[in-house]
């Protein structure tokens, strides 16, 4: 893993693929690590440069006290792409790093080429949910949160045909620092950006996965209303649908890159 600091907070980052080949930062979803994007490198690092980074509060990255905001984070997007020489770069983010990409979009949009918004939504959820959610983790733990996301995760399907993916899952999201998780919470529960994407101008891609009851299609049609000549495709999955379905994930975002952006340079 690269570092790098942004406002004394050390932020964690790997980099695959060759380093001339276009660039596509991947941002994380809530409770995983740069990890989630593993079925990716295979089949998109030999077109493009791959940018994996674990957000605040999660995986390598510092977990510094307080609450996050989704400025916050996509300032740390922002210091993750200057570390790695990147002026221009597609940006792909799943939920959580889905909202990161939106903010992106509106608010630093002479970096991105193209967005990938995959089980996101511009308002995920409402404030008493995610209050909800910071209280049950300080006071039971993320323990208590383990099964149920698995469920809300992966269909039932694949679960028991892949438990040992699940697994992997369930330690990654248990082993979070708690004071990250919730921090990562409180954007949840503040951010709404349903008034502002509409000033994105990069071609985006919205992916929502057919069983996802977090972000279900419905919001992905929400996204794709809002923003300008967005498109949306759905996959046959929960809400980690670029794991569930990684090789029709791979293809339609390498599609939508090559048709939208370029993968030549």
């Amino acid at each position: 893993m690269l570092h790098v600091l942004r406002d004394g907070c050390r932020l964690s980052y790997c980099l695959d693929g060759d380093p001339r080949a276009p660039a596509l930062l991947l941002a994380n979803s809530l409770g995983t690590t740069h990890e989630l994007w593993d079925a990716q490198i295979e089949g998109l690092s030999s077109v493009l440069r791959i940018i994996r980074y674990d957000t605040r509060g999660h995986g390598s990255s510092d977990a510094p006290e307080g609450d996050y905001t989704i400025e916050m984070l996509g300032r740390d997007a922002l210091a993750i792409l200057d570390a790695a020489g990147v002026a221009r770069a597609h940006v792909c983010g799943l939920s959580l790093g889905g909202l990161t990409a939106m903010w992106l979009g509106v608010h630093a949009s002479r970096r991105i080429d193209t967005l990938v918004l995959t089980s996101t939504a511009a308002r995920i959820c409402d404030h008493a949910f995610w209050q909800d959610r910071i209280d049950l983790v300080r006071s039971a733990g993320l323990g208590s949160l383990a099964e149920a996301s698995m469920a809300r995760w992966f269909t039932d399907g694949f679960r028991t045909r892949h438990p040992e993916v699940v697994a992997k899952y369930r330690r990654t999201l248990e082993s979070c620092p708690i004071g990250g998780y919730t921090s990562c919470c409180a954007v949840l529960r503040d951010a709404d950006l349903r008034g502002e994407i509409g000033g994105i101008a990069a071609p985006s891609l919205v992916v929502a996965g057919t069983h996802d009851p977090v972000t279900p299609p419905s919001d992905a049609d929400a996204t794709r209303a809002r923003i300008r000549d967005a498109r949306v495709t759905v996959l046959d999955a929960a809400h980690l649908a670029n794991v569930e379905q990684a090789d029709a994930f791979n293809s339609r975002v390498l599609a939508f890159i090559n048709e939208k952006g370029t993968v030549h340079g």
